[in-house]
C-alpha cells in the first residue's frame, strides 16, 4: 500500500535574476508570504536560514547563460513547510568540508542538518531543483505547552 502525499494548503513561486541581491528579496518574500501562516518564528528563522543558502549557491554555483532566472517555491501542508531552488544548471550541489577559518561551504551542511528531509531533483526541462522540508508542530505555538521554570 502506498501512502499519498499530505494535500497541500498553500503553495507559491517566484523568479528572481541570479544576482546576489537575490539572496534577501527571496528571504524577504517568503517571510512576507508566510506573516500569516501557523508559523512558529523559529521554523521561519530555519526557513529564511536555509532558503539564504542554497539561493546564494544558485548564484555563485550556476554556470548557466546571462539572463537565466532562478525560481524559489514554497509549499505549506499541515505537517511541513518544502522550498525549492531551482536554477538552469544541471551540476549537482556538492558538499564541503570547510576548515575553522573557511569563509564559505558550509550551506549543504546547515541544510542536512536543520532539515527534516532534503534532496536534489532534475527539473523537466533543463536544470535542477534542490529542495529542503522543515517539519511543522502539529499545533500552532499559541497552543503548545511550554515549560518556563
Amino acid at each position: 500500500m502506498t501512502s499519498r502525499p499530505a494535500p497541500v494548503d498553500d503553495s507559491t513561486r517566484w523568479r528572481f535574476p541570479r544576482h546576489p541581491r537575490s539572496v534577501g528579496r527571496a528571504r524577504q518574500h517568503l517571510r512576507q508570504a508566510l506573516a500569516a501562516r501557523p508559523i512558529t518564528p523559529d521554523v521561519l528563522e530555519t526557513a529564511e536560514l536555509l532558503l539564504s543558502e542554497l539561493v546564494t549557491n544558485a548564484v555563485q554555483h550556476a554556470r548557466v547563460a546571462p539572463g537565466r532566472e532562478i525560481e524559489v517555491r514554497y509549499e505549506l501542508s499541515g505537517s511541513h513547510l518544502r522550498i525549492e531552488v531551482a536554477d538552469a544548471s544541471d551540476e549537482q550541489p556538492q558538499q564541503h568540508t570547510a576548515d575553522d577559518n573557511d569563509e564559505r561551504g558550509r550551506g549543504l551542511l546547515l541544510v542536512e542538518h536543520l532539515a527534516a528531509k532534503w534532496g536534489m531533483s532534475p527539473r523537466n526541462i533543463v536544470g535542477k531543483s534542490v529542495w529542503f522540508e522543515l517539519s511543522l508542530p502539529s499545533k500552532p505555538e499559541s497552543e503548545q505547552n511550554h515549560y518556563r521554570p
